[in-house]
């Protein structure tokens, strides 16, 4: 089992959430990419299953001893948490072809509000004034983003490209708000668990679970998976090392210093990175809502950044 830690400078899980974010916000593009010629579901497992087979050698060799320490109640958290994961992408990456996705991500960054709502009678830990100013600050933001994204889409003709036959949107948005919920319940269990297990350790066995429990759903329906173009399977392996390798497991990382509700409200930067991303590969140029937008969630997270300072080394 892991043992004590020298205490960890307060920069150092923050900025691995910046690091997160640049990670992350490389997913939109990955999948939008990939479901040209792969399912959601699929998706979703091969993005899993490619972390946690990089992850294997790792974690077997160096991490038996922390596996074995667990208790059945340690166990079960760690398999909740990949059940919440699972659900996670399958309902969000799902949702993308049904509702726009300026929709979509402004439901799915909604993380962070049943967090705070759930922390203090999940985690008992009580939110300090200055996360809860910079969560209200950043979910503005967000909003505003996400009209923005709304507005561009509908500028260029693409509000009318989804791939949703009439009437389905709200199941779309509904699959966005689920994927929330089911982030929400990932991020609870992650700070737990990581209380017991290093990262490599806890994110082998996470990823893994989600992975299998994916798996499943794709030989259940029984969707083609050794078809795809090469490119396919270039942005498939992408997003499973990038966003889900990389990304999550910078997450996961900070989630043992810092406390999840501010972990979840840097998860609202990914919109920033996203727009980024577009404007740099996509030539995509950002709405002014979407700058004023980008901007509020900036000052939200560095205003939830604050209350973390004195948390950091507590842990």
């Amino acid at each position: 089992m892991q043992t004590s830690e020298h205490p960890v400078p307060v920069y150092r899980p923050i900025l691995a959430t910046v690091g997160g974010i640049l990670f992350v916000s490389t997913a939109s593009i990955f999948i939008r990419f990939a479901q040209v010629e792969a399912s959601s579901i699929v998706i979703a497992a091969a993005r899993l299953l490619i972390a946690t087979l990089v992850l294997a050698p790792i974690a077997l060799l160096r991490s038996l001893n922390d596996f074995k320490a667990l208790t059945r109640r340690d166990l079960g958290k760690g398999i909740l948490s990949g059940v919440f994961l699972a659900l996670h992408f399958a309902s969000w990456i799902t949702s993308l072809e049904y509702t726009s996705v300026a929709s979509s991500v402004v439901l799915v960054t909604t993380t962070p509000l049943w967090v705070a709502l759930l922390s203090p009678l999940v985690l008992k830990e009580h939110l300090r004034k200055w996360v809860i100013f910079g969560l209200v600050v950043s979910m503005i933001g967000g909003v505003i983003v996400g009209l923005g994204e709304m507005r561009g889409l509908e500028s260029v003709g693409w509000a009318s490209q989804i791939r949703a036959p009439d009437g389905t949107i709200m199941l779309g948005n509904f699959l966005a708000l689920f994927g929330a919920w089911m982030a929400a319940g990932y991020m609870l269990m992650g700070r737990q668990l990581r209380k017991k297990l290093n990262t490599i350790s806890y994110a082998f066995l996470v990823y893994g679970i989600a992975a299998v429990l994916l798996l499943l759903v794709v030989v259940i329906r029984a969707d083609p998976v050794f078809s795809y173009s090469e490119e396919t399977y270039f942005w498939l392996m992408a997003l499973g090392i990038i966003p889900q390798l990389l990304g999550h497991s910078l997450f996961n990382w900070a989630l043992k210093y810092i406390s999840a509700a501010y972990v979840s409200l840097t998860l609202l930067g990914e919109p920033i990175g996203t727009i980024i991303l577009a404007l740099i590969f996509l030539k995509e140029t950002p709405t002014v809502l979407e700058g004023v937008g980008a901007v509020l969630i900036l000052v939200g997270i560095v205003l939830g950044s604050i209350g973390q300072r004195k948390r950091v080394n507590e842990a």
